[in-house]
């Protein structure tokens, strides 16, 4: 096993083992949405019609559990030491922890959404849009936390912190999340165009987000 393998293999224990990984995550997913129906009454097509920004800002706020972890962890036991010393490029090790820290947290609330779109009164659609549209758009979500937990590596409690630097990164992607699941339940609106641009939004995350990350890293242990 490679050098960046056993790196994700390891990351991905850790983020399921460690508070605010995939239980907490889902846990937290499951209030949010269930808080919704109580919170305006039983007005079923109100609820459907605000069910996907429901479901996209209760995913994005359980994403961000656990992001102060991402690398405090490492600098705890001085593995991000050896990880700034080691042979492989620091941009690509961080792009490796951020896959893991997707796999652990974000993915089993994609698995998880098709469930809470029942919640919300979603059509099968608007169930298929939004699991679609947050496989898409979490990795986005995720590879953007990175830069706040990398500038926050060497503060204790930077969770609240994490979110007041991330939180008005991540408004594009929640924009063209959110959009394109209406525009799959609503027949006026478009759902390819949306969606092809949050699809933009993670592939620009996942090069700027790891660059970024990596010069904080550099700058915080320098």
């Amino acid at each position: 096993m490679s050098a960046l393998a056993a790196l994700f293999a390891r990351d991905v224990r850790l983020s399921v083992k460690a508070g605010g990984g995939a239980p907490m995550g889902v846990l937290f997913f499951l209030v949010v949405v269930t808080l919704m129906p109580f919170s305006i009454g039983p007005d079923l097509p109100l609820l459907a019609r605000i069910g996907p920004a429901v479901l996209w800002v209760g995913a994005l706020l359980a994403t961000l559990l656990g992001l102060d972890r991402m690398f405090q962890i490492d600098q705890e036991d001085g593995t991000l030491d050896i990880l700034l010393t080691g042979g492989q490029p620091l941009e690509l090790v961080v792009l490796v922890k951020a896959a893991a820290h997707w796999v652990g947290t974000s993915l089993p609330l994609v698995i998880a959404a098709p469930f809470m779109g029942l919640l919300v009164n979603l059509d099968a659609a608007g169930i298929g849009a939004v699991t679609l549209t947050l496989l898409a758009g979490t990795p986005a979500l995720t590879l953007i936390g990175t830069i706040g937990a990398a500038l926050t590596v060497s503060l204790r409690r930077g969770g609240v912190l994490i979110a007041i630097l991330v939180l008005p990164l991540t408004v594009p992607t929640l924009v063209f999340g959110v959009g394109a699941v209406l525009g799959a339940t609503t027949d006026p609106a478009p759902f390819l165009s949306p969606f092809l641009v949050l699809c933009a939004l993670t592939l620009v995350a996942g090069v700027i987000g790891p660059i970024a990350a990596a010069a904080a890293l550099r700058q915080s242990e320098g």
